[in-house]
C-alpha cells in the first residue's frame, strides 16, 4: 500500500513528496541507501516524471541527493534540513521519532524566556494588545482545536513583540510541534488551563519588566514540562492522531 490517493485535496504532487519522506525518516529507506527510482516509482504506481520532481523537493530539503555513477542516495541525517516546516510536520504526521517533543521543549526552554525579556523591554502597544487578543483567544476556545491555535498565536506574538525577525522566524519550530503538542496534552488533561501561566507573561510584558517577563516564561515551561511528562507516562506514547500506543522499545518522550 502507497498512500497515494487520486482527488484528494492536498494533490498527487504533495502527496507523492510525502509518501517518499516518511520512508525515509521512518527508516524504511535508510540513510545511505540508493533509491532505486523506476521501482519506486513502479511501486508508488505513478509517473516517473512524478517521482523526478518530488525528489526534486526532497533534494532542496536536504533528505536526497544525485551523483554520477551512484545515482540517487538518501543522505546522512546530519545533512538533512531539520528546520523546515514540512520535515517537522512530517516528523508529527508519522510519529517517526518520538523524542522530538522533548528537543521542541528543550529549543524552547533556550529561546522562549530570553524572548520574553526582550519583548518586555521592546514590546509596543500594538504587540501588548496582540498578546492580550491572543490570550482572550485562549480563554474563550470552545475546543481544543480553537485553544491550540490561540495558544500558536499567542507564541508567535511574543516572538513578534521581541523585534527581532531572526527571532520571529523561530515561529517555523513552534507551529506545528507545538500545536501538535498542545492536541496531545488536552486529550490527556482536558480540564488543564494554561491561560493564568500565560497571563503572567502578558503581565510583565505590559509593565516592561524583563527579569518578571523571563520568570513567567519560565514558570510557564516548567508547567509546559509536567504536562509533557504527563504525556509520555500515560501508558505510552501518543502516536499522531492522539491516540495512545502501547511502549514499545524505541525511544520516547
Amino acid at each position: 500500500m502507497t498512500g497515494i490517493q487520486r482527488g484528494v485535496s492536498r494533490g498527487l504532487h504533495g502527496q507523492i513528496v510525502e509518501v517518499m519522506a516518511q520512508r525515509i525518516l521512518s527508516g524504511q529507506i535508510p540513510e545511505g541507501s540508493t533509491i532505486n527510482v523506476p521501482d519506486l516509482q513502479a511501486d508508488l504506481g505513478v509517473s516517473l516524471t512524478a517521482v523526478r520532481e518530488a525528489l526534486k523537493v526532497l533534494t532542496a530539503k536536504g533528505l536526497v541527493d544525485a551523483r554520477q555513477k551512484r545515482g540517487t542516495f538518501v543522505r546522512p541525517r546530519s545533512d538533512w534540513n531539520l528546520l523546515d516546516a514540512d520535515m517537522i510536520r512530517w516528523h508529527f504526521d508519522d510519529d517517526v521519532r518520538p523524542e522530538l517533543l522533548e528537543e521542541l521543549h528543550e529549543v524552547r526552554g533556550i529561546v522562549e524566556p530570553a524572548a520574553a525579556r526582550l519583548a518586555a523591554v521592546r514590546a509596543s502597544d500594538a504587540q501588548v494588545l496582540a498578546l492580550d487578543e491572543a490570550l482572550a483567544a485562549m480563554s474563550s476556545a470552545a475546543d481544543d482545536l480553537a485553544a491550540a491555535e490561540a495558544d500558536l498565536t499567542f507564541h508567535k506574538a511574543l516572538l513578534a513583540a521581541t523585534g527581532n525577525e531572526l527571532l520571529t522566524k523561530m515561529e517555523v519550530i513552534m507551529e506545528t510541534g507545538l500545536a501538535d503538542r498542545d492536541r496531545l496534552v488536552h486529550r490527556v488533561k482536558p480540564s488543564d488551563d494554561s491561560v493564568p501561566s500565560h497571563a503572567r507573561v502578558v503581565e510583565a510584558v505590559r509593565a516592561h519588566d524583563p527579569e518578571g517577563a523571563e520568570l513567567a516564561m519560565r514558570e510557564l515551561l516548567a508547567k509546559a514540562a509536567e504536562d509533557l511528562s504527563a504525556v509520555r507516562d500515560s501508558s505510552g506514547r501518543p502516536s499522531a492522531n492522539g491516540d495512545v500506543r502501547k511502549p514499545s522499545g524505541r525511544g520516547r518522550k
